[in-house]
């Protein structure tokens, strides 16, 4: 099974897939958008066809309390508008930290901080989707 891993930003869109066996994710690509939310979902469409995703995984910006938040509700709403276009199922992922997580990795490979900009949001993609990945398998 084939996923595509989300991580929506108020300014980018991280994107990041699975192999063909659903185990391993690797980052993609980042779009930047305005908040135009229809123009993502084209993409993501395009993605879904072209890739054969068979599931999307959207990182889900809980509160460090558990707390849904106003970036939790976006998510939320986003998953809405992807339902209501893709008929595949889509995941919410817990994404605290990831942001941080994929900082640290680019820290440690000593990534310059105009390249950590550049690949940052589709880093924090793949370390959602791998944690879902990671958690399908030991299931």
């Amino acid at each position: 099974m084939r996923y595509l891993g989300l991580d929506l930003g108020s300014k980018t869109l991280g994107i990041s897939i699975s192999d063909k066996l659903g185990i391993i994710a690797r980052s993609v690509k980042i779009i930047k958008h305005n908040e135009d939310y229809n123009y993502l979902i084209g993409q993501i469409e395009n993605i879904v066809k072209d890739e054969q995703i068979e599931a999307i995984v959207l990182g889900y910006p809980k509160n460090m309390n558990n707390s849904i938040g106003e970036k939790a509700k976006l998510s939320e709403k986003f998953k809405e508008k992807l339902e209501q276009v893709l008929n595949i199922p889509i995941y919410l992922e817990d994404e605290r930290l990831t942001t941080k997580q994929a900082t640290n990795i680019l820290l440690e490979n000593d990534t310059s901080r105009k390249k950590r900009k550049k690949v940052i949001d589709s880093l924090a993609a793949t370390i959602i989707l791998q944690s879902f990945l990671d958690k399908k398998g030991k299931k």
